[in-house]
């Protein structure tokens, strides 16, 4: 219809009843035509459809493990040839063949240096999930199957069959090692501290196993442990002492009569962080009452806590302690007040009947306090916005009430709030716990009575945990009485060779706001070859955070400074020696074998290779697939139809122009 149309308004305008002849009116006919049928066809707009066929091929991941372990066990030149031979085969003609390389991450193969300190298949496993979203496809692993950080690897391949290439030495030798330690980071002076060891044993034969912990020249700890291949593993509990503050190293090892293969796993180097925080604590009063008895027998609790009892007239030094608990101060307080302001000593204040408020007004800024004669009873209520230190409700507001003087308290200065008090359950606005973070951190406590809170909870648990751990928590916030800094940086004082070291720090303004502005650099100096490394912090949501990678084992010195306001930290670390992928003298075949039966794959051996590229040729399930791709496009959007139709009425315009036609 549109030809017929546009071949009639063609005749019409060029042909019926014109007066003009020759080919000039047969060209300007064309050029109408042309004109008019481009303009009709793209009113209609028909779908064009396009057929076009293409090859897809299946992917097929190949895994190459770059981790030391395989330099360790001998199996590097092998595992180079398996790769070769794989990129050599008649693979690429049947997959999409695609080489990876991993240790700690995984990333494109192009060269293998079994370097890696560290082996995660369960990373590689994510990260090709991640690249072949919702796709089912074969996988080569070629590893010695050994995992040292990640979750277990035989069930993170969930994309297809994973057929185990086993480098290295499939014959099991006869191996002693420690599997693992775990001990605690920190430990008080003169205390012992728990240490947990796991030892291994693959091997024909029973053995008997030499244990022992040095530290320098000096053995702490010496034990035999039997051991067989019906019992290969042994777990054994020491404990040692913590004699010294700081740092203390000691070197765990085993071994037995026997030749090993590997026995750089017969050693393992563990760090505790001793410190001295034995605390001492005056309770001074000027009368007797039950309270004294349960606060000192609650503190004391923490063998790191000494809690004398003193008249406030005895008091005549204050070095030997960290915290004051100024029970119902009185006039006679008055030495003790002057020789704090000396000290310097977190307080913790009681006030109560007995208590003489003219005076503590005087010698305290933190509280006024406007009180009756009337002794009135206050319940506890529990503040859960409280932040300067974790403090869970114990049940206060069930908890007997204290007694004090009836009246009003008004502080002056900023206070934190752990119980508020109330009289027969209506609040009062007033603190009956608060703390406050001045020159010195000091705590007020208002009522007496306590000894009755300590005994309730007895009776309810059998036990005074609750109460101990509750003025425990007290007692160390007071004597932590670290002045608020503006640059805090958080590490840990030693790290095993090849761990992620990290390094937190938080750069605060006059305010004591997280200032995002900030500009923080680290340097690390190793003491033993004076070797200086720098690194920029870079900012996170609430702190700045640097990564410190490759540092050999030795001690450090950390520096942490804040470019603008010249604000420095300082600060120590060590490194231990200790290389995870030195721990293995076998491949793990067992567990690469799971990972088969697990994900529906089969498990080949270096001489095998040749099986496993047949099968893969040779399935029929990894054929590559022939699809259609249709596309459909309008009209409308062919470019070179609008050039045509606009090409033609403008050469239409042009001739009528040239030969004087209207």
């Amino acid at each position: 219809l549109s030809v017929i149309i546009a071949g009639a308004l063609a005749y019409f305008q060029y042909f019926y009843k014109s007066a003009r002849t020759g080919s000039i009116r047969t060209t300007l006919a064309i050029l109408r035509f042309i004109g008019c049928l481009g303009l009709l066809v793209l009113l209609i707009n028909p779908i064009i459809t396009r057929n076009k066929y293409e090859i897809r091929k299946i992917p097929l991941a190949v895994l190459a493990d770059n981790s030391s372990s395989v330099k360790e066990l001998g199996a590097d030149e092998t595992l180079r040839e398996m790769v070769d031979r794989i990129n050599k085969s008649g693979l690429t003609d049947r997959f999409d063949l695609q080489t990876y390389r991993f240790d700690q991450s995984m990333e494109p193969l192009d060269s293998l240096n079994f370097k890696g300190k560290q082996t995660d298949p369960d990373a590689a496993a994510r990260s090709l999930e991640a690249l072949h979203r919702n796709s089912k496809f074969p996988t080569i692993l070629i590893s010695d199957g050994n995992q040292t950080r990640g979750s277990d690897y035989t069930f993170s391949f969930r994309s297809g069959p994973v057929f185990p290439l086993v480098v290295s030495d499939t014959v099991q030798h006869a191996d002693l090692r420690i599997e693992r330690i775990n001990v605690n980071k920190y430990a008080y002076l003169n205390n012992q501290f728990p240490v947990e060891v796991f030892l291994r044993y693959s091997g024909p034969q029973p053995i008997t196993a030499q244990f022992s912990i040095t530290q320098g020249s000096s053995v702490v700890s010496r034990q035999s442990v039997p051991m067989s291949p019906s019992q290969p593993v042994q777990t054994l509990q020491l404990l040692l002492p913590a004699q010294k503050a700081g740092v203390m190293q000691y070197v765990a090892s085993v071994s037995f009569n026997g030749t090993e293969k590997n026995t750089y796993n017969n050693t393992k180097r563990f760090a505790v962080e001793v410190m001295d925080q034995k605390s001492g604590i005056a309770l001074v009063s000027a009368i007797a009452h039950p309270d004294l008895g349960a606060i000192r027998r609650s503190i004391e609790t923490n063998a790191q806590r000494t809690v004398t009892l003193v008249k406030p007239h005895e008091l005549k030094d204050l070095s030997p302690y960290n915290v004051l608990i100024l029970y119902q101060p009185v006039g006679s307080f008055k030495p003790v007040y002057e020789l704090n302001k000396k000290a310097q000593l977190s307080t913790l204040t009681i006030t109560g009947m007995a208590t003489d408020f003219d005076f503590l007004n005087r010698e305290q800024s933190v509280f006024s306090f406007r009180n009756s004669r009337q002794p009135e009873d206050y319940q506890a209520v529990y503040e859960s916005g409280f932040s300067l230190f974790a403090q869970d409700d114990i049940r206060f507001g069930a908890l007997p009430p204290l007694e004090h003087p009836y009246g009003t308290i008004s502080s002056s200065q900023p206070i934190t709030t752990l119980l508020s008090a109330s009289i027969r359950n209506i609040g009062t606005g007033t603190p009956l716990l608060a703390f406050n973070e001045g020159a010195t951190r000091q705590a007020f406590l208002m009522g007496e009575n306590i000894w009755k809170w300590r005994l309730h909870l007895h009776n309810q648990n059998n036990s005074f945990e609750e109460f101990d751990r509750f003025l425990d928590k007290t007692i160390q916030f007071l004597a932590t009485s670290a002045v608020r800094k503006s640059l805090v940086v958080t590490h840990e004082r030693f790290y095993n060779s090849g761990d992620a070291i990290e390094i937190i720090a938080q750069f605060f303004n006059k305010n004591y706001e997280f200032d995002h502005s900030a500009r923080l650099s680290v340097s690390v100096k190793n003491k033993q070859t004076g070797k200086t490394r720098n690194y920029d912090m870079l900012k996170g949501v609430n702190s700045f955070k640097a990564s410190l990678d490759g540092l050999e084992a030795g001690s450090y010195q950390l520096t942490v400074r804040e470019n603008q306001s010249n604000s420095v930290y300082t600060g120590g670390f060590e490194v231990l020696e200790f290389d995870i992928e030195k721990q293995f003298v076998n491949a793990d075949t067992g567990k690469l074998r799971q990972l088969a039966q697990t994900t529906g794959g089969v498990i080949y051996t270096p001489d095998a290779v040749d099986n496993l590229i047949k099968k893969l040729m040779t399935d029929e399930q990894y054929k590559p697939i022939q699809k259609r791709v249709t596309r459909k496009s309008p009209l409308i959007d062919w470019i070179w139809l609008l050039v045509i139709i606009a090409g033609a009425l403008g050469a239409e315009w042009l001739l009528r122009k040239y030969h004087g036609m209207l």
